[in-house]
C-alpha cells in the first residue's frame, strides 16, 4: 500500500503544477484583459478551455500557449468568440465605469488583468471572477444593472473564501 501510495504522489503534484501551469500561460495571454473570461479544466495530461472572448486570436493563442506546456497531450478549445457590435462595445465601457467608479471596488482595478471580468453578448452582461466580499459581489451587480441598454446581467463573481 506504501509503495502504491508513493507512486501516486508525484502524479498529484504533477498535476497541481499543471493546474498552476495553465493559469500561469492563460493569465500572461497578451491580449486577455477585463473584457475577455478565460477557464479551463485539467483531466490528467488533457485541458479542456472554456469562456469567452472577443478576439478570435485570443483564443488561437489560449491553445497554442497551453498546447506548448510540458505534460499536456491534448488541447480541447471550446473557448466563444463574442459576436461584433458596436452596442455591446457601448455596454462594455459603461459596465467597467460604472462598476469600477464605485469606490469600494476601485481596488479591484489595480494590476494587468483586474479579477472582475465583464462579459457582454446581445445587451446581456456576465460578470466573472473573484472578489473579497459578498457586498462587492451585490455592488457590481447592481452597479451593472444600472447601465443603459443592458436587457440582463448574470453576476457569476465568486465571493473569496476567508482562510
Amino acid at each position: 500500500m506504501k509503495k502504491l501510495i508513493l507512486l501516486l504522489l508525484p502524479l498529484a503534484l504533477f498535476a497541481a503544477d499543471l493546474v498552476k501551469e495553465v493559469r500561469h500561460e492563460l493569465v500572461t495571454l497578451p491580449y486577455y484583459g477585463v473584457f475577455d473570461n478565460l477557464a479551463y479544466r485539467v483531466d490528467g495530461s488533457k485541458v479542456t478551455l472554456f469562456g469567452q472572448v472577443r478576439d478570435p486570436k485570443l483564443k488561437s493563442d489560449a491553445e497554442k500557449a497551453v498546447k506548448s506546456i510540458e505534460g499536456v497531450s491534448a488541447v480541447d478549445n471550446q473557448i466563444e468568440v463574442l459576436p461584433l457590435s458596436p452596442n455591446d462595445d457601448q455596454i462594455r465601457l459603461e459596465t467597467y465605469r460604472a462598476i469600477y467608479s464605485k469606490p469600494s471596488l476601485q481596488r479591484y482595478q489595480m494590476g494587468a488583468v483586474p479579477p472582475i471580468h465583464i462579459i457582454v453578448k446581445n445587451g446581456e452582461v456576465t460578470l466573472e471572477g473573484v472578489v473579497a466580499t459578498q457586498m462587492d459581489k451585490e455592488v457590481a451587480g447592481i452597479a451593472a444593472n444600472g447601465v443603459s441598454g443592458v436587457h440582463k446581467v448574470i453576476n457569476n463573481l465568486r465571493v473569496e473564501s476567508s482562510k
